[in-house]
Protein backbone atom coordinates (compact mmCIF):
# COMPACT_ATOMS: atom_id res chain seq x y z
CA UNK A 1 0.00 0.00 0.00
CA UNK A 2 2.56 2.28 0.73
CA UNK A 3 4.39 1.58 -2.48
CA UNK A 4 1.27 2.58 -4.27
CA UNK A 5 0.81 5.74 -2.47
CA UNK A 6 4.60 6.57 -3.34
CA UNK A 7 4.16 6.36 -6.89
CA UNK A 8 0.66 7.77 -6.97
CA UNK A 9 2.35 10.76 -5.38
CA UNK A 10 5.31 10.65 -7.96
CA UNK A 11 2.41 10.74 -10.34
CA UNK A 12 0.90 13.80 -9.34
CA UNK A 13 3.96 15.50 -9.06
CA UNK A 14 4.77 15.07 -12.69
CA UNK A 15 1.57 16.57 -13.73
CA UNK A 16 2.62 19.49 -11.45
CA UNK A 17 5.44 19.98 -13.14
CA UNK A 18 4.27 19.75 -16.50
CA UNK A 19 1.03 22.17 -15.92
CA UNK A 20 3.94 24.71 -14.12
CA UNK A 21 6.39 23.94 -17.28
CA UNK A 22 3.28 25.36 -19.40
CA UNK A 23 2.61 28.05 -17.35
CA UNK A 24 6.38 29.08 -17.38
CA UNK A 25 6.46 28.78 -20.83
CA UNK A 26 2.89 30.51 -21.75
CA UNK A 27 3.02 33.19 -19.16
CA UNK A 28 2.14 36.33 -19.96
CA UNK A 29 4.04 38.09 -17.14
CA UNK A 30 7.48 37.77 -15.92
CA UNK A 31 5.88 36.94 -12.54
CA UNK A 32 4.28 34.47 -13.78
CA UNK A 33 7.30 32.39 -15.25
CA UNK A 34 8.42 33.37 -11.13
CA UNK A 35 6.20 31.43 -9.73
CA UNK A 36 5.63 28.98 -12.39
CA UNK A 37 9.72 28.42 -12.04
CA UNK A 38 9.41 28.41 -8.04
CA UNK A 39 6.84 25.68 -8.68
CA UNK A 40 9.10 23.79 -10.54
CA UNK A 41 12.19 23.62 -8.40
CA UNK A 42 9.13 22.84 -5.66
CA UNK A 43 8.03 19.44 -7.78
CA UNK A 44 11.96 18.65 -7.99
CA UNK A 45 12.94 18.93 -4.04
CA UNK A 46 9.95 16.62 -4.84
CA UNK A 47 10.89 14.34 -6.63
CA UNK A 48 14.11 14.08 -4.82
CA UNK A 49 12.85 13.72 -1.66
CA UNK A 50 10.71 10.57 -3.40
CA UNK A 51 13.51 8.99 -4.62
CA UNK A 52 15.36 9.12 -1.07
CA UNK A 53 12.68 7.30 -0.13
CA UNK A 54 12.15 4.97 -3.17
CA UNK A 55 15.60 3.90 -2.35
CA UNK A 56 16.10 4.31 1.04
CA UNK A 57 18.66 6.80 0.75
CA UNK A 58 19.12 9.35 3.41
CA UNK A 59 21.75 11.57 1.90
CA UNK A 60 19.40 12.25 -1.09
CA UNK A 61 17.71 14.28 1.75
CA UNK A 62 20.74 16.75 2.28
CA UNK A 63 20.42 17.54 -1.62
CA UNK A 64 16.73 18.38 -1.24
CA UNK A 65 17.85 20.49 1.13
CA UNK A 66 20.38 22.58 -0.14
CA UNK A 67 18.09 22.44 -3.58
CA UNK A 68 15.78 24.30 -1.44
CA UNK A 69 17.64 26.78 0.05
CA UNK A 70 19.45 28.06 -3.25
CA UNK A 71 15.95 27.82 -5.24
CA UNK A 72 14.60 29.96 -2.14
CA UNK A 73 17.43 32.38 -2.37
CA UNK A 74 17.05 32.54 -5.72
CA UNK A 75 13.24 33.13 -5.96
CA UNK A 76 13.78 36.24 -3.92
CA UNK A 77 17.03 37.51 -5.79
CA UNK A 78 14.65 38.04 -8.58
CA UNK A 79 11.07 39.60 -6.55
CA UNK A 80 13.83 42.45 -5.44
CA UNK A 81 15.26 42.52 -9.03
CA UNK A 82 11.23 42.77 -10.46
CA UNK A 83 10.49 44.97 -7.86
CA UNK A 84 13.26 47.55 -7.98
CA UNK A 85 16.22 46.73 -9.03
CA UNK A 86 19.34 45.27 -7.07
Amino acid sequence: MAEASIYLAALLAAVAFVLAMARFVRGPLTFDRVVAFDVMTIVGITGIVLVAVVEDRAIYLDVALIYALMSFLGVIVVARHLERGL
